[in-house]
């Protein structure tokens, strides 16, 4: 049975993990055995042959990494990243696409696991070596512990293997604050999936997207709303646990979300939404295109890394379409700002809250067809929307609470989140295990049905 992030099972694993891990944190060989052994059991809940698979390619790209870190002639260096690209696109796609492919042959296989953020990570380490923005390393087992970190495998945040490796080799250090702060990501990840984005989701947002025929228009806009927020919090959620699991061993795992729903226009939304993808689709796919001198070039490039980003979370029509919709709006404001100069004061209060509820409006627009089974569908709630019918029927008083509530605190101050955490951190460690207890509690009275999986994790 598969381990999933935020069960129960997940945290007796972390807890399994953390005391092997501790018990010998002197000796480096003993840290990234323990971080090995605990990637592969992980995997190995999903099925046995990712404890061949992972390896087997991994090791593939370890020994890319000693040629480019060795070679200094060109066409060999090409030729070693291009194996690595290949060798790992190829693993995405045979992730992704096998079971449509063995159906032909009448033998339905899937992957329990998407690889899909193991493949960015494993290449954040090749490409990086190729471009010589970092250095790697000899050491096969620091290799193999880092690109596939098991908080990170199912739903990221993608992280640089140069610097998980670096965090791994130093010797580790885990202040009882750290703690603390550990206790409170992982805590705050439970509530926002539980309480906020699972709720959401199965008291409208799911009913509405598969009928949205029998909903009001009000009811329907009020579900695009709703998903926007489960969304958000469901995959921020995923992150705080994941960055907790990591800061438990010692390990700093990038920020991934920065209150993306007050950008104030989609340049900026980007910067603020799932920050290690959109960083990785602008530094290893975005600065790869060639022609970027050109004078259109950066407009297409723009558009047609949207495009990608968005197949790749499902090679259907919808996702082509959000991702066109993203990267043609994204191509509009550089040549806006290319024509008129980037805005340097501060925009007055009132034309900031207007950028920022009209971007917001633009991104759930665009998450209509994300969400969407099929292309139909999708029309089928933008037309439900547009007949601005009126009905209410279906919005209970505590799904309105939850909805209200959820989108108070995405005006939380950062300043007031950090010292909340800081706070929570200087506590005793009995007021942590009771805080956790009363989460526990909590998502076991309000939660109700169990939790279902993670959105980001079937990607």
């Amino acid at each position: 049975m598969p381990v999933q992030a935020g069960s129960g099972a997940y945290f007796l694993f972390v807890a399994f993990v953390f005391f092997l891990y501790w018990a010998n944190s002197q000796s480096r060989l003993w840290r990234l055995s323990v971080i090995l052994l605990a990637d592969y059991l992980f995997c190995a809940r999903y099925g046995l042959f990712y404890v061949v698979l992972i390896p087997a390619c991994a090791s593939l790209d370890y020994v890319v990494g000693l040629g480019l870190m060795r070679e200094n002639r060109q066409p060999l260096r090409r030729a070693l990243v291009a194996f690595s690209v290949t060798l790992n696109l190829t693993l995405l796609a045979g992730s992704r696409h096998m079971g449509s492919i063995l159906l032909a042959a009448s033998w339905d296989w899937i992957f329990p696991l998407g690889l899909s953020f193991y493949v960015f990570q494993a290449l954040t380490y090749t490409i990086d070596l190729y471009r010589r923005d970092s250095e790697g390393t000899s050491s096969l087992l620091a290799h193999l512990s880092s690109v596939a970190f098991f908080p990170t495998l199912q739903a990221g945040p993608i992280t640089r293997v140069a610097d998980l490796i670096q965090q791994f080799t130093k010797r580790p250090t885990l202040s009882r604050e750290d703690g603390g702060r550990a206790f409170f990501l992982i805590g705050m990840g439970l509530l926002k999936k539980a309480l906020i984005a699972d709720y959401l989701a199965e008291n409208l947002v799911n009913r509405v997207f598969d009928t949205p025929n029998l909903y009001s228009g009000a009811e329907a806009l009020i579900a695009v709303y709703a998903y926007s927020l489960q969304l958000y919090y469901d995959f921020s959620g995923y992150t705080d646990i994941a960055r907790g699991s990591a800061m438990l061993l010692g390990i700093r795992l990038p920020v991934n979300f920065d209150r993306p729903y007050l950008a104030s226009n989609l340049t900026d939304f980007w910067r603020r939404w799932h920050i290690s993808f959109s960083n990785w689709l602008r530094d290893y796919l975005y600065f790869s295109l060639p022609g970027k001198r050109t004078r259109f070039m950066p407009y297409v490039g723009l558009i047609l890394t949207m495009l990608l980003g968005g197949l790749w979370h499902g090679f259907a029509w919808t996702f082509a379409i959000w991702g066109l919709l993203h990267g043609t709006m994204l191509a509009a404001i550089r040549a806006w700002w290319a024509w008129r100069g980037r805005p340097k004061q501060p925009a007055s209060p009132l034309r900031r809250a207007a950028a920022v509820f009209g971007t917001y409006q633009f991104v759930c627009l665009t998450w209509i067809f994300f969400r969407a089974a099929n292309v139909r569908d999708a029309f089928a709630m933008l037309s439900r929307i547009g007949s601005l019918t009126i009905g209410l029927e279906n919005i209970t008083l505590p799904f309105t609470a939850v909805l209200l509530c959820s989108a108070a605190l995405l005006f939380v101050k950062k300043q007031w989140y950090t010292a909340a955490m800081d706070a929570f951190a200087l506590r005793p460690f009995y007021v942590h295990a009771a805080a956790l207890l009363m989460v526990a509690a909590a998502i076991q009275l309000l939660g109700g049905q169990a939790s279902a999986p993670f959105v980001y994790s079937r990607f």
